[in-house]
């Protein structure tokens, strides 16, 4: 786990999240757990659904996601094995649902190439969303930034990467400028969450509570997304806040209503104005 400087609680959290970002951001987990969230399958049923992946790749990713408590191998007899999401694994589900709706929202969508070419499914939504936010420090970074609102590169190096020299927060920071999560002047002097980085709160929220073990309607409540990003300020006592007042949480997705057939083959509606998020992968 990376160090932070930030207060134990917050930080204690904010790995929580992290480790959480580890076991589903690999490639190809999120479409795993997504497969199996219907029903058990066969290794063969799994297979037939994702036929890019040898099994070479797909044995260790099940066996990964088994160790990690998000999937269940049951024997039922002789050659007979089915692999389905454990209650753990369950609980993941309304949560990338959150994350295919940041993802839906603010990540940019491909042009059409050709005629009858399809656009991203949910699922990919989901991969590349959280490839930007498993981008090493990103997390960390952003969280500091919705504590602080507007702050300096030595401020956010001191929450997010202690013991780094200054410089190695600068390609951190353009690097999610890029990915248009964040803002800054012409300068470079000051840095703040862009509205995308802002739109992450029902993410990171969702992600906080199910890392540890809270329900989802408990997110709304936390200590630094759960409230609007504070005004430029000092580090003196800028973590002290937790009851700051917070608008409901936004509507997601229910779990019950995705179906597998929907996650791969998804269309996205037409969102005029919306805002571009990170470049997909």
């Amino acid at each position: 786990m990376i160090p932070t400087g930030l207060p134990p609680a917050v930080h204690a959290d904010l790995s929580r999240v992290i480790e959480s970002l580890g076991m589903i951001t690999p490639r190809w987990n999120a479409r795993i757990l997504i497969t199996l969230a219907g029903q058990p399958l066969r290794y063969t049923e799994i297979k037939s659904r994702m036929p890019w992946l040898h099994d070479g790749q797909l044995h260790p990713k099940l066996r990964r996601l088994s160790d990690a408590g998000l999937v269940e191998r049951t024997e039922h007899g002789v050659r007979h094995v089915t692999y389905g999401l454990s209650a753990r694994g369950r609980d993941l589900i309304p949560v990338l649902a959150v994350i295919a709706v940041w993802g839906d929202t603010h990540l940019e969508k491909p042009a059409p190439t050709a005629a009858g070419a399809q656009p991203a499914s949910t699922v990919q939504d989901i991969e590349d969303s959280l490839v930007l936010i498993s981008y090493r420090h990103a997390t960390p970074i952003l969280w500091s930034l919705q504590a602080r609102g507007t702050s300096s590169a030595k401020a956010v190096a001191a929450d997010a990467m202690p013991g780094h020299g200054l410089s190695a927060v600068y390609p951190r920071l353009r690097q999610l400028v890029d990915d248009r999560l964040v803002d800054t002047d012409e300068a470079e002097a000051d840095y703040r969450l862009s509205p995308p980085g802002q739109a992450l709160a029902p993410v990171y929220r969702a992600l906080s509570a199910w890392a540890a073990g809270r329900p989802l309607s408990d997110a709304a409540t936390h200590p630094v997304w759960g409230h609007p990003p504070a005004p430029s300020q000092s580090a003196t006592g800028m973590w002290a806040s937790t009851t700051a007042k917070t608008p409901p949480a936004p509507q997601t997705t229910p779990a019950a209503q995705w179906r597998a057939g929907d996650l791969f083959s998804h269309q996205v509606p037409a969102r005029a104005g919306a805002p571009a998020g990170g470049h997909r992968r």
